[in-house]
């Protein structure tokens, strides 16, 4: 049984992958991509609240064990001491994992916005016979209906953009650490380090030049070869953007992180 869990969030198409894949060469971590557990705590507090006639019956205690409960089962055959889930939810769950695990920290990865928009589209641009379910499979569409369907609410980009500032900004946001995607790739030695630091656990020699990690079943089946492909070597890599320049500039003020005076708790960020 794992004895602390911490959680990967943030933005997409910023790195989470990329940092899973490096933490788990270390034997006494567990990492991986975004997976289903924060849509079953979702769930469980659902079923659990007043609308289910039934609540009477579950007080806040009850729920706090059913909801650690199910951490533990799902990590049962885990061997690893520390355990790292990632979804891009988990940042607008810092007071309940505040609740259930005092120790637990958040390691959110973030990038220049416009730079995630362009990552999704060439995927999308990759796989022009794979419609992708980041746009419910479908076949439509315009580089700017695509970029404008992200970016709201309810997108892949703009939920998580919201999430990372309710975090941010938040009474908890001494438990997170902002990572940027810019120094994973180009100092991953100084972007692991800062983490270690921040979790208070013991260093370890990562080879940033044999990087593995395979989900190429699960983006196949998500009709987005690519998504989740992790390079073997941890290197930053410039290229031209594939968006109309206006678009571009749409979202080139948006890495809030950035501005120290927007960062009224201090927030760590590497």
């Amino acid at each position: 049984m794992f004895q602390r869990i911490h959680f990967i969030s943030g933005l997409p198409r910023s790195g989470s992958t990329l940092l899973a894949a490096l933490l788990r060469q270390n034997p006494r971590f567990h990492a991986g991509m975004s997976g289903p557990l924060a849509g079953l705590f979702g769930a469980l507090l659902g079923e659990m609240s007043a609308r289910n006639e039934f609540s009477v019956f579950i007080g806040d205690d009850q729920r706090q064990r059913i909801l650690r409960g199910l951490f533990d089962q799902y990590y049962a055959d885990t061997r690893a001491e520390v355990v790292f889930d990632t979804s891009r939810a988990w940042c607008t769950r810092l007071p309940a994992i505040t609740g259930l695990f005092p120790q637990a920290r958040v390691i959110a990865c973030v990038r220049d916005v416009p730079w995630i928009v362009d990552s999704i589209e060439r995927l999308v641009q990759k796989n022009a016979f794979q419609p992708s379910s980041i746009f419910n499979y479908s076949p439509g569409g315009t580089v700017f209906s695509r970029a404008n369907g992200i970016a709201g609410g309810e997108g892949m980009l703009g939920y998580a953009y919201d999430a990372l500032k309710e975090a941010y900004f938040g009474e908890h946001a001494d438990r997170l650490l902002l990572v940027q995607y810019e120094t994973l790739t180009s100092n991953p030695a100084r972007a692991l380090g800062a983490i270690y630091d921040f979790l208070g656990e013991p260093t370890f020699e990562h080879d940033t030049d044999h990087v593995q990690y395979d989900a190429s079943e699960f983006d196949a089946k998500a009709g987005t070869p690519g998504l989740h492909t992790v390079r073997p070597r941890v290197e930053a890599r410039e290229r031209r953007s594939l968006l109309p320049p206006d678009l571009f500039q749409r979202f080139a003020n948006d890495a809030f992180w950035r501005n120290p005076d927007l960062n009224p708790r201090d927030v760590r960020i590497v």
